[in-house]
């Protein structure tokens, strides 16, 4: 079995970077290079504890599938998804939210196998790690990109209370402007 831990910082709040890590619709667009879907359980919004995902993507120019279950979930620390069906043996992705001084660190430990005895035990080192971390670090980058731009509208709703309130109206966005006119 093979483990992979990173760090990403995200100046974000860690509501932000937790909702985007678990909706179906950002994963699937920062999936894009793999072309990467979800064809049945959970397709769109949220995960949460208990639901499950199947995928669809291609990977080194085939077409694989696997299915994703949700095992475990504390908003907005924590989440485990655990592959239940697909090419692995064995897969399982913890994903940590910390709130940080200057705003998120989001830690990805994944440890996973893969079948064929020996043989499976070299290509987990010799390949798919690499490879696997360059998924995570993709993901991870759109994450950033997504929590600290506008982009994050796109995929959460977000409800008027939660809504950032900035000190000078100038600074306001549209979409701020809309919803203060709305809480009057």
């Amino acid at each position: 079995m093979v483990t992979i831990r990173m760090n990403t910082w995200v100046d974000a709040p860690v509501e932000r970077c937790f909702l985007l890590a678990t909706n179906v619709d950002f994963h699937m667009a920062s999936a894009k290079p793999m072309n990467e879907r979800a064809v049945a359980g959970v397709m769109h919004g949220a995960l949460r504890q208990g639901d499950s995902v199947t995928w669809r993507e291609w990977h080194y120019g085939m077409p694989l599938s696997h299915t994703n279950h949700v095992e475990c979930c504390r908003p907005f620390s924590y989440f485990r998804d655990v592959m239940v069906s697909g090419v692995f043996r064995y897969y399982e992705h913890d994903h940590h939210f910390a709130v940080m001084d200057d705003g998120t660190r989001v830690r990805d430990e994944v440890r996973f196998a893969v079948p064929l005895g020996p043989l499976g035990r070299i290509v987990e080192k010799l390949v798919l790690r690499r490879y696997l971390i360059s998924m995570l670090k993709l993901r991870n980058a759109a994450l950033k990109r997504a929590a600290e731009s506008n982009e994050w509208h796109k995929y959460l709703d977000i409800p008027i209370e939660e809504a950032p309130v900035k000190s000078r109206p100038s600074e306001l966005t549209s979409l701020e402007r809309g919803i203060q006119g709305i809480a009057k």
